[in-house]
């Protein structure tokens, strides 16, 4: 073989050998992103997870502080204990408010905030720091849990999650009641 010849040889394994390095680094490249993704999104639904689990814990603590100031309910606990339950419960919904701040998109930010002014509200109604009907108590829990409907169908998006949790195909639902006590 003379000489050209094996400068096309050498030339040809050269560039083999430079395309496969090439490929595999991209591929790397691909897969380490992908994983830094899924990674991202793991978290992302841990802080979701987290952050609607503290507000309904919140709120289920405002509807018992609410219902027991209005002799509604008898409970165990008195206002005092429920109201610093409450407390604690409401510190933990701001640190998982930021986690979501840290994580979420710009869709989810924001149904964050709403969310927790709907929550504040109610809190506030239950604590005593505003008036209100039963009736007026009854429309914030409403607006609430629509609140967090909303918030459910900008993580999903968020997340990469088809369908959602309100729209045509789901019925509009109301809150869960027992018969009122009081005039409405």
């Amino acid at each position: 073989m003379d000489t050209g010849g094996q400068l096309v040889t050498i030339a040809a394994v050269l560039l083999g050998a430079l395309s496969t390095h090439l490929t595999n680094w991209l591929m790397e490249r691909s897969r380490k992103k992908h994983e830094r993704s899924v990674r991202w999104d793991e978290r992302k639904l841990a802080a979701y997870e987290n952050y609607i689990d503290i507000v309904r814990a919140c709120i289920f603590l405002s509807v018992q502080l609410y219902e027991v100031r209005e002799g509604l309910r008898e409970s165990d606990q008195t206002e005092r204990e429920i109201l610093a339950e409450l407390h604690d419960a409401t510190r933990l919904r701001g640190r998982a408010f930021e986690r979501i701040m840290l994580l979420a998109g710009d869709d989810v930010i924001e149904a964050a905030h709403k969310l927790n002014q709907v929550a504040l509200e109610l809190d506030w109604q239950a604590n005593g720091k505003v008036t209100g009907t039963l009736a007026e108590w009854r429309d914030r829990n409403r607006l609430v849990f629509h609140t967090i409907n909303t918030f459910h169908d900008a993580a999903r998006e968020d997340l990469g999650v088809s369908g959602s949790v309100t729209g045509e195909r789901h019925p509009q639902r109301d809150l869960l009641l027992p018969p009122s006590q009081r005039n409405a």
